[in-house]
């Protein structure tokens, strides 16, 4: 069932760990998609409109009439280019802003039905358990106030007693007066901390469960049973006397609470229905699979792969312990590099399921240079920052971070072109004696010039077989 949107497309805004401020996904424009992938990822404007175009349009068909809405298929996405370049980052930052449950899958990982290894269906399976912890965190927070209330009243409880019930009965005046006048005294007490060095004996549950034998040749995700609704009474009662110090103690209470506060099985239903309006899936490596027509070994193996896909591409229904998901309307991006197979060696029922391609380029010096300034946490700000926390300051001039997208490029082309990944392995070489040192540096204020650069890296450069095994 379509999940409708507020008529509105006001920009509403969310707070984000860490401050910071992400416009509502409603509000957003194809444009500003872009704009916010660009934030993140340095180049390949053709895959960020086509992404910013498949979730906009992901929008547009929840405003739909239920019955057009079940219609409109979601338009897969087939990214191509070579590792490094920018695959993985965009779907997965296309996931956070669309506040989707995402997955990301190596295709390789998976074989045809009959082989060792794991089910294609397990995919799904994995995405409906990370849904389940998305809206158990969002429930949570929505009632981790009276959480914590029902969790003080309990400590206090622990702390003083209640009242003997033949006390109350016979004698409710100034006994539970003063009682009433005790507890609240300990309550403010413990607002204001001044209870943080008492113990309490709270219950623990214990920690480990009862081992079991799998027949060989099952598998629990086809099996797909639930240990503790089969046998009970072995899980209940295993708990044990802690004593704790306060604030321990009320953090455990109020983990216990928001459990009892939150149902699980609505947990399951929404995320069941998160998952098949808005889930995303990315399927990693999927030219790996690709095999020729008519070859035997292993290739069969590949062909069958892509046939186990295909209806979970398609649209079917898998089943899973929080019940049945269609894969309808989920959104599938697969990424390959493509070197030694092309897209046509895939099956064309599996092509005809990724209406759109997009290429994505190799990347170059200047997009290096990008990538180490740009991006919010930068390389060179993940560095300056982790620096700092030993008192270094770290400054780079505009010529060192020019150097060192020059050595990548040339290391890159000399050995294996592993695009941007390569910045990390230079990064850390060239930085490597100042992050050694850093602690019993005398000196910290370091500048990182082109002279610098070309000290730690050009040696290495130089050294061609030597940069296979360090670089």
């Amino acid at each position: 069932m379509p999940i409708y949107l507020p008529e509105s497309t006001e920009l509403i805004e969310s707070t984000l760990p860490g401050g910071a401020i992400e416009p509502s996904l409603d509000a957003l424009t194809p444009r500003q998609i872009v704009g916010e992938l660009d934030k993140y990822v340095i180049s390949q404007a053709q895959a960020k409109r086509a992404v910013a175009v498949a979730l906009r349009n992901r929008m547009r068909r929840q405003k739909l009439p239920a019955d057009l809405a079940e219609e409109v298929a979601p338009k897969n996405i087939l990214m191509i280019g070579p590792t490094g370049v920018g695959k993985t980052e965009i779907a997965r930052r296309l996931a956070r802003l669309a506040q989707s449950p995402f997955i990301k899958v190596e295709a390789s990982k998976f074989t045809e039905v009959g082989y060792i290894g794991r089910d294609v269906e397990s995919m799904v399976r994995d995405l409906v358990g990370l849904a389940v912890d998305m809206v158990r965190e969002e429930r949570l927070i929505e009632v981790r106030g009276k959480a914590r209330q029902a969790a003080e009243e309990r400590l206090l409880d622990l702390l003083l007693p209640p009242l003997p019930s033949s006390v109350r009965e016979n004698d409710p005046g100034p006994a539970g007066n003063q009682y009433q006048r005790t507890r609240a005294r300990l309550r403010e007490q413990l607002g204001d901390g001044l209870l943080d060095d008492r113990e309490v004996e709270v219950d623990v549950p214990r920690k480990g469960f009862p081992s079991f034998e799998v027949i060989s040749g099952s598998s629990i995700e086809e099996i797909d049973i639930n240990i503790k609704d089969m046998l009970p009474n072995m899980f209940e009662g295993r708990s044990r006397k802690r004593h704790l110090k306060v604030p321990e103690a009320l953090d455990h209470l109020v983990q216990e609470e928001e459990q009892k506060l939150v149902d699980s099985e609505s947990v399951g239903a929404a995320a069941v229905e998160r998952v098949e309006q808005t889930g995303i899936i990315f399927i990693d490596e999927i030219d790996k699979i690709t095999g020729r027509e008519g070859a035997q070994g292993p290739d069969v193996s590949r062909e069958g792969v892509q046939r186990d896909i295909l209806p979970i591409v398609e649209g079917t229904t898998v089943n899973t312990k929080h019940g049945m998901v269609r894969t309808d309307h989920i959104l599938f991006v697969a990424a390959g590099a493509f070197h030694v197979a092309k897209p046509s060696d895939l099956i064309p029922e599996l092509q005809g399921r990724f209406p759109i391609r997009v290429e994505l380029d190799a990347l170059e010096t200047g997009d290096f240079v990008r990538i180490l300034t740009e991006p919010r946490g930068s390389l060179v700000k993940q560095y300056m920052a982790l620096l700092a926390t030993e008192g270094v300051s770290l400054t780079f001039e505009p010529d060192a971070v020019d150097r060192i997208a020059e050595f990548a490029t040339v290391i890159n082309e000399r050995s294996e072109n592993i695009g941007a990944r390569r910045l990390h392995t230079v990064m850390e070489k060239l930085l490597e004696d100042i992050s050694f040192k850093a602690p019993e540096l005398d000196e910290k204020k370091i500048v990182i010039d082109a002279a610098y650069v070309d000290q730690m890296l050009a040696d290495i450069v130089r050294d061609e077989d030597l940069s296979r095994y360090i670089l």
